[in-house]
């Protein structure tokens, strides 16, 4: 079975994520930014998710983790918890 790891802010609006994936693009650390705007508990680790497999997170996120290329910016991706910005740190 493929397993990834992955870290994401999560925000309410696309704005304030297309926001932040300029900031993020620009140079600042996504664990920084992740700590200090994230309404996810995994802020507390700078969004890490840990390891998880397919169909363990909603159904959007996994056809990002899955599909996308390691260590590269993903989002806004929507799904029903707000707006996602999500990198993959690892597939295996």
């Amino acid at each position: 079975m493929t397993v990834a790891s992955a870290r994401h802010i999560l925000v309410s609006t696309e704005e304030e994520c297309l926001g932040l994936k300029g900031r993020i693009e620009a140079g600042e650390d996504f664990s920084d930014i992740a700590r200090a705007h994230s309404s996810c508990p995994s802020k507390a680790q700078g969004g890490d998710l840990g390891q998880f497999g397919p169909g363990m997170m909603v159904k959007e996120f996994d056809e990002v983790v899955f599909s996308a290329d390691v260590n590269t910016l993903q989002g806004p991706v929507k799904t029903q918890f707000g707006y996602h910005l999500l990198e993959v740190t690892s597939r295996e």
